[in-house]
């Protein structure tokens, strides 16, 4: 299931997914396929650069609807609880 923002588009392939140390909560890095998904660099860079958790990324806001909201998701899936999925 895409997203809202990926339907708006018209092309609701595609999927984000994020990998982290399950020790100590670090995010390693993330797989991502699908239409504008480049725009989604810049976040997961930041998280990358500030050490943040897939915890601390899921309580981030994100806009909706807004392709990013696929790397909330994904974060929650990491904790174990997805939203939308």
């Amino acid at each position: 299931q895409a997203n809202g923002k990926a339907h708006g588009l018209g092309d609701p392939t595609g999927f984000v997914k994020l990998i982290s140390d399950k020790k100590y909560g670090e995010l390693l890095g993330a797989h991502m396929i699908g239409p504008d998904v480049t725009e989604l660099l810049p976040e997961l860079t930041l998280a990358r650069q500030w050490e943040l958790t897939p915890h601390e990324i899921a309580r981030n806001v994100h806009a909706h609807p807004t392709l990013s909201e696929a790397i909330k998701e994904a974060a929650h899936g990491l904790e174990g609880h997805m939203i939308n999925f």
